[in-house]
């Protein structure tokens, strides 16, 4: 009888700490310890971030182990985030999870984060819809937004990215302009439940067809609210929801022309999102309807696998495992990487 392969995922790219641990490309346990400090904040404090992953990891990794139902001496590798990320917050999980993976005497795999956010699509679940490859990858989160051709599992091609801001980053700041706690994002998302998308118009950015900008849409919606708030007060209580109807509307236009524009040049209809915005109802929505009216096959993640998860970084560890790709005890964080690297 062949063996089984346990996998132990560890993830501390930013603020939540999480383990997870895999079998065989089934996940058993996913836990995941969130930081609550930072929203008194507006924002992720770097240096909190890594004192709080410090105090989350042994609890979080023990739980992921005893919710596998099974025990560290089992586990066959050790995978963990090498970035990117925050550095300090990267620090502590590649620290933990070489001194893991020495202790056991079992292989390291370090992790592409973002290659991990794409990656997620292949955790074997019953109802579980894989992408064949080549499908294109629209990578969308507090950090990065990019198009991506998965000619393979490893083998990636980045067919377009932000020159500046990344979406998350657009939604949250818009959020805070209105005055939301953080992290705005989902906030816009619910609110833009109830009002018009197309009560208010904000103009798109001009740049390539596969590239994406969102910092002048940003100073546009700040102009735009500071503007109107100054001829009447109220303005933004009055039009909470149409407000945020407009911006995630304008927002998800842009996403979708680019995957317009990646479909047209690549004659590929296989099409994936992941990264924490594959959350946003709309871009889901949108999906779903590109389905019926232009044909393409959609794939999209489970709620539980788009912000970051250890899930995710289990399964690209399985992943590598198969192929034996492991890393060297002195693999190092890296805070800056490519999905490509």
């Amino acid at each position: 009888m062949q063996e089984k392969t346990y996998i132990l995922g560890i993830e501390s790219s930013c603020d939540d700490t999480s383990a997870a641990v895999i079998c065989d490309g089934v996940v058993l346990s996913n836990v995941i310890a969130n930081q609550e400090v930072h929203a008194q904040y507006g924002g992720v404090v770097p240096e909190l971030a890594s004192r709080a992953h410090q105090q989350n990891i042994v609890p979080v990794v023990q739980q992921a182990i005893e919710k596998a139902g099974i025990t560290k001496e089992d586990l066959s590798a050790i995978s963990f985030t090498k970035g990117p990320g925050l550095m300090g917050s990267l620090l502590v999980g590649t620290s933990f999870a070489k001194s893991l993976a020495l202790g056991l005497n079992i292989p390291l795999i370090d992790v592409n984060h973002m290659q991990a956010h794409v990656l997620a699509h292949f955790i074997k679940e019953e109802d579980a819809k894989m992408p064949p490859f080549p499908f294109i990858c629209l990578t969308i989160s507090g950090g990065h937004t990019q198009i991506v051709k998965m000619n393979g599992y490893f083998d990636i091609e980045i067919l377009g990215e932000t020159i500046d801001d990344a979406v998350g980053e657009a939604f949250d700041k818009s959020a805070k302009i209105l005055g939301l706690p953080y992290p705005g994002g989902p906030l816009i998302d619910k609110y833009a439940q109830l009002g018009n998308p197309k009560a208010y118009s904000f103009t798109k950015p001009k740049v390539g067809d596969l590239e994406f900008s969102f910092s002048g849409l940003k100073t546009g919606i700040l102009y735009f609210i500071q503007r109107n708030v100054k001829e009447d007060p109220n303005f933004i209580k009055d039009n909470l929801y149409d407000i945020c109807a407009s911006i995630q509307h304008t927002i998800i236009e842009i996403l979708m022309d680019k995957l317009k524009n990646a479909v047209k040049q690549t004659g590929i209809q296989h099409i994936a999102i992941a990264g924490g915005v594959s959350a946003n109802s709309e871009i889901r929505k949108r999906l779903g309807l590109a389905e019926k009216h232009w044909g393409w096959n959609t794939y999209i993640p489970k709620f539980q696998y788009t912000t970051d998860n250890a899930a995710m970084i289990a399964i690209t560890g399985y992943l590598k495992y198969l192929e034996g790709s492991f890393s060297e005890i002195s693999t190092k964080a890296e805070a800056r990487l490519k999905v490509t690297e």
